[in-house]
């Protein structure tokens, strides 16, 4: 190899040590731009609607490699809000969530697929919920909404949406099924800040 080969092979090998390997981005999920909104059926008659006031949790994102995302998310299970806080006492208690044995709602991912559906980027989310002291697989469908600098201009937000179902008795919360619904709507839309 000459000498000149040696240099420019030196110097190729010096600019590559310089440079940062690409990595995942984290985020962290902002509560106040994050929602968990349920519904469920009274007695075939109408539909109550909730949401969870205390929403937290972080998700990675690696554009070299979508699928290599992971998102977990955990809601304090007594900031339940229906507009009626006798109700929302009953939800609390042993009937349903036992928020005093189980505070927690939980979920981490465990495998992530990338998607392109028309203009949308879904990612097919698989991984454990653990609600009521029962931990059972789910998967989420989280609809990209977008990705950007923040409102002033500052930091780097991406955002998901995600509507889904699910059976509240495959999480051992039987107590007045049928006349309250089993299946439960939930909408999930959450928007994290790169760390």
């Amino acid at each position: 190899m000459s000498r000149t080969a040696k240099l420019a092979l030196a110097l190729v090998l010096a600019i590559g040590s310089l440079q940062s390997p690409l990595h995942a981005d984290e985020y962290t999920v902002d509560p106040s731009h994050t929602s968990v909104i349920f519904g469920i059926s009274h007695l075939g008659y109408s539909f109550t609607y909730g949401r969870f006031n205390k929403v937290s949790g972080a998700f990675t994102l690696d554009p070299a490699k979508p699928d290599a995302a992971s998102f977990t998310l955990a809601i304090d299970a007594g900031s339940i809000d229906t507009n009626d806080a006798k109700r929302d006492d009953h939800l609390r208690g042993p009937d349903f969530l036992n928020t005093g044995e189980f505070p927690v709602i939980s979920f981490k991912s465990n495998k992530v697929v990338v998607e392109k559906k028309d203009d949308a980027t879904i990612y097919v989310v698989s991984g454990d919920l653990t609600m009521h002291g029962v931990t059972k697989p789910v998967t989420l469908n989280l609809q990209k909404l977008g990705e950007g600098p923040g409102p002033t201009g500052q930091g780097f937000h991406t955002g998901f949406n995600c509507q889904t179902k699910l059976n509240r008795s495959e999480w051992g919360m039987t107590k007045m099924v049928p006349h309250i619904g089993d299946e439960v709507a939930v909408t999930i839309s959450l928007e994290g800040s790169r760390k």
